[in-house]
């Protein structure tokens, strides 16, 4: 770790207050199979899933040894990538700014942290190939809304595939912990839904939850058995749809004439996997005070900054499906 001219502790003291800004609202590193990769280790990390073993019934011969069953399973491969940034300060900052910058620029860089890890996840599991549209055989007929009948059949469609209901949470912090939520799946979606979401025939929002149902930070609330988090990193498709105004009512378009294209995702137990932000060495900060040198001999310049390494991968396509959907403007 490149500590600049300041000391260890507060070294750690920075670390520390990244971790807990980044993982803050680390909404779909919630959900995903944990595998945690040690330093000095590969940038790639296998995950291992085994198949179901055939149910058919097997009936028993007398003296007769059956055939029996060989356990197969195939492996997924995650992909580590380094992330980071930094930011400049100036000595006329440090010295003459009237609040905290050091503690101010931690701030900001552990929100962005935290988006950024957020957004690439997002990339990974949007390129899913389970999908199912409002309305059209693809994206580009899609000017109509969310609806519960579509919330039903996305799943069923789980349900079919054996995609297993989430029963517990990650919680973000500096340590990987998890606490129990009632059986569910959880679909993310961009914020702009709301409002469609809430006009769901059984929608059921989060101040009508019972005691031990725990709301999910960020959640909406609920139709059926999936449990909707909105989430402002999972962006539409700017005009990716059909007419704003081809479904009998106008829909939110970037450019004004198509309907923009949100994707929800909604998954079960095990659906994707996750290197998450957990643990003092998962991200380092970077802080250099102003320093004479010989590319700054009068020690102007400073910098903050922070870098880590995760990844995301899908796990099983059948267990996890993409809605696609327009907002109603």
């Amino acid at each position: 770790m490149i500590t600049g001219d300041i000391s260890a502790r507060t070294t750690a003291y920075a670390d520390l207050n990244l971790l807990k800004r980044a993982t803050a609202n680390n909404i779909l590193g919630r959900w995903g199979q944990v595998r945690t990769l040690p330093k000095k280790k590969s940038t790639t990390i296998t995950f291992r899933r085994y198949t179901a073993l055939d149910s058919t019934p097997v009936v028993l011969q007398e003296g007769v040894t059956p055939t029996g069953k060989s356990r197969s399973y195939t492996d997924y491969t995650g992909y580590l990538y380094e992330f980071g940034d930094f930011i400049r300060y100036t000595d006329v900052i440090r010295d003459t700014h009237e609040d905290p910058i050091l503690n101010d620029n931690i701030e900001a860089l552990g929100d962005q942290a935290d988006e950024m890890m957020d957004k690439m996840r997002f990339g990974v599991l949007k390129a899913g190939s389970n999908v199912l549209r409002a309305n059209g055989a693809a994206r580009a007929d899609i000017n109509q809304v969310v609806s519960a009948d579509l919330v039903r059949t996305a799943v069923r469609t789980l349900e079919g595939q054996k995609a297993g209901f989430l029963s517990q949470m990650i919680q973000g912090g500096a340590k990987i912990n998890t606490y129990p939520i009632p059986e569910c799946y959880v679909g993310v979606c961009h914020t702009d839904l709301r409002p469609d979401l809430e006009r769901c025939v059984g929608f059921k929002g989060v101040e009508e939850y019972a005691a031990n149902m725990g709301p999910i930070p960020g959640e909406i609330g609920k139709v059926g058995k999936v449990r909707f988090v909105g989430d402002v990193n999972c962006a539409p498709w700017a005009d990716g749809g059909a007419a704003k105004a081809g479904a009998g009512y106008t829909t939110l378009s970037t450019s004004g004439a198509s309907s923009d294209v949100y994707p929800i995702l909604v998954f079960g137990k095990d659906a994707y996997g996750v290197i998450p932000l957990a643990g003092m060495n998962a991200m380092e900060t970077l802080i250099h005070n102003p320093q004479a040198s010989a590319s700054d001999p009068l020690a102007q310049r400073g910098s903050q900054g922070w870098k880590g390494w995760n990844g995301c991968v899908i796990l099983s396509d059948s267990w996890m499906i993409r809605m696609e959907v327009a907002a109603k403007g």
